[in-house]
């Protein structure tokens, strides 16, 4: 592990940001879809299809902007000498 001081620009800060709203908005989309279509579903059983489709196709989308978030921060934490990522998501649920 480095004792060097973790530097970042402000370009390279910038970019994070953005990604990290770009995942916010994904995820709240998508989960504003599974709700809705829960909603329906309870009222009437012909929507638990539309909602099965959205969780089976919207949820690996969702994981995988979240690893490529973690990606791109570890690699920014060990480009400034933070410690090193194993590359794994730390959670079971990936």
């Amino acid at each position: 592990m480095s004792s060097a001081p973790f530097e970042m620009t402000r370009e390279e800060l910038q970019a994070i940001h953005e990604k990290y709203r770009e995942v916010k908005h994904d995820i709240n989309n998508t989960l504003a879809v599974i709700m809705a279509l829960s909603e329906l579903a309870q009222r009437n059983p012909a929507h638990y299809e539309k909602l099965a489709k959205a969780v089976l196709t919207r949820g690996p989308d969702v994981v995988q902007k979240l690893q490529e978030f973690q990606t791109l921060l570890g690699a920014k934490l060990k480009e400034g000498g933070g410690p090193p990522s194993s590359g794994q998501p730390t959670s079971g649920v990936f």
